[in-house]
């Protein structure tokens, strides 16, 4: 078995669908290999290696990750809003997040 191949799908969700693509590829391809023999990166222009974020089944991954037989490659948008700029715009605008219950009746 010296040419082994492997079985793989890059996915990338977009709002309102999502693209999935299901490849084979030698055995020790890396995850951009996958990512440019998926042709998502001409269908979908947004998508930069150097500013998106990828994974393998919802773990952060780098670009030269060996692929397995099986993995599924996630391409990560951007977020829309960071969560902790939100935190900070709420705490600014004096607006408490609720989380149970509170410190002041608490004795140290």
């Amino acid at each position: 078995m010296a040419d082994t191949q492997i079985a793989v799908e890059v996915i990338y969700a977009l709002p309102d669908r999502q693209d999935l693509v299901r490849l084979v590829l030698p055995s020790g391809s890396t995850l951009q290999q996958a990512l440019e023999a998926s042709g998502l990166l001409q269908k979908h222009p947004e998508i930069d290696l150097k500013k998106n974020k990828f994974g393998i089944f919802s773990k952060l991954s780098k670009l030269d990750t060996v692929l397995r037989d099986r993995d599924r490659v996630e391409i990560y948008r951007p977020l829309i809003a960071d969560p902790k700029e939100v935190r900070k715009q709420r705490a600014a605008e004096g607006k408490v997040m609720k989380k149970g219950a509170g410190e002041e009746g608490e004795s140290a």
